[in-house]
């Protein structure tokens, strides 16, 4: 069945937990450019990569991150996980990828396992020291904070200071000692009050540029490897 054919209009006979889009290959075209998860089957990472080129039950992943397979020769059957912010929507995808020239890979024979609002894809769980720096206003200056997560697409954090949702603050992280601090211009999304007098945020990033989004995406993942790899 090709790829399109599985984002159409939702029919009686689909299971309701599985969520589809407008169908068509308009929307098909919608998933083009975002960024995925690359795993094996049984969900080893394998890498970080751009999904493009989307045709009927064929794509071409531009590889973000280092990867963790070599001398491929045969097709691997992997499962591609991604967000797209456009339609605020997670997919989840099997097929099979064969290397190409230049950090690229084709992937072919791929279906549709799953749609739905889950974005846990690329929240990576952290206990980092961060800091929190306002421009303007009484809050203007650096606070400290803890980074708790973080994706591509933003963070959460602890602090004892007290911030409102739509406040904006450059967030500062080293997420690897041996990588540059990360700095991301973030937006108050979610308050939540936590005993003991600390509050937690969950924050949009805003204005990052496609290399801003790769950098956070290879340190992301660099740190999952690590995280990983220590385990």
């Amino acid at each position: 069945m090709k790829l399109f054919e599985l984002f159409g209009k939702r029919k009686k006979d689909v299971p309701p937990q599985k969520e589809s889009m407008a169908g068509g290959e308009e929307s098909l075209d919608m998933y083009s450019g975002m960024r995925v998860e690359v795993t094996t089957l049984d969900g080893r990472l394998l890498f970080v990569a751009k999904l493009m080129e989307l045709h009927g039950d064929q794509a071409e992943l531009h590889q973000y991150s280092e990867s963790a397979i070599s001398d491929v020769e045969e097709p691997l059957p992997v499962k591609i996980r991604g967000y797209s912010d456009r339609e605020r929507k997670a997919v989840s995808l099997e097929g099979a990828i064969t290397p190409l020239p230049q950090n690229k890979w084709a992937a072919a024979e791929l279906k549709v396992c799953r749609i739905g609002n889950d974005r846990a894809f690329f929240r990576l769980t952290t206990n980092l020291d961060a800091t929190a720096t306002m421009f303007s206003g009484l809050a203007m200056g650096e606070r400290p904070c803890k980074l708790l997560n973080i994706s591509v697409g933003g963070a959460s954090i602890s602090s004892e200071h007290r911030y409102h949702e739509g406040d904006k603050f450059l967030l500062k992280v080293k997420l690897l000692e041996d990588r540059p601090e990360s700095a991301m211009y973030s937006k108050v999304v979610r308050v939540i009050e936590k005993d003991g007098g600390a509050y937690e945020y969950g924050c949009r990033f805003l204005e990052l540029t496609e290399a801003d989004q790769e950098q956070i995406t290879r340190n992301i993942f660099a740190a999952q490897r690590k995280k990983r790899g220590s385990a």
